[in-house]
């Protein structure tokens, strides 16, 4: 059984463009509600996987879409999508029990793509008996919090 990577995606660009993303991605989630199956668009390559799972979005925000895939994030697909439609996106994404946590951004036909190392993940640790993350002498609750200080510092190199 596949490990599933949380993905949110912000596509960025024309009102037009994002309503046809919008009409898209309803038209995957319905196709999977269907067959029970990850969907692709019709025009991507369906070779390297990627598929979008339980896809879901808030009501009122278009362009903004949340899902799953398979072991890893799908940024190249999301790369066709905006292509496609001439768009822009932001793409967050996470697998921890792979060790993947990390950022991808399309803008100007550039797909920048950062990851948090094995090394940046070994800079943290758990404490069981309480229940805490340590990192640089502080103590949180939440690892996210840590995973969030990590991929932003690296983002700004």
């Amino acid at each position: 059984m596949a490990n599933w990577c949380s993905n949110m995606v912000t596509f960025e660009g024309s009102i037009e463009a994002i309503k046809q993303i919008q009409q898209l991605f309803e038209a995957m989630k319905e196709n999977e509600e269907k067959t029970e199956q990850g969907q692709l668009p019709d025009f991507t390559d369906n070779t390297n996987g990627g598929y979008f799972f339980n896809i879901y979005w808030n009501e009122g925000d278009e362009g903004i879409f949340q899902y799953e895939t398979k072991w890893a994030p799908n940024s190249e697909i999301l790369r066709t999508i905006a292509e496609r439609y001439l768009l822009n996106f932001i793409h967050d994404y996470e697998e921890m029990g792979n060790g993947i946590y990390g950022k991808a951004s399309y803008q100007n036909g550039i797909l920048d793509d950062v990851c948090l190392s094995d090394e940046e993940l070994e800079l943290y640790s758990f404490d069981e008996e309480t229940d805490t993350y340590h990192f640089e002498g502080e103590v949180y609750e939440i690892e996210y919090e840590i995973l969030e200080i990590l991929l932003e510092r690296k983002l700004s190199f």
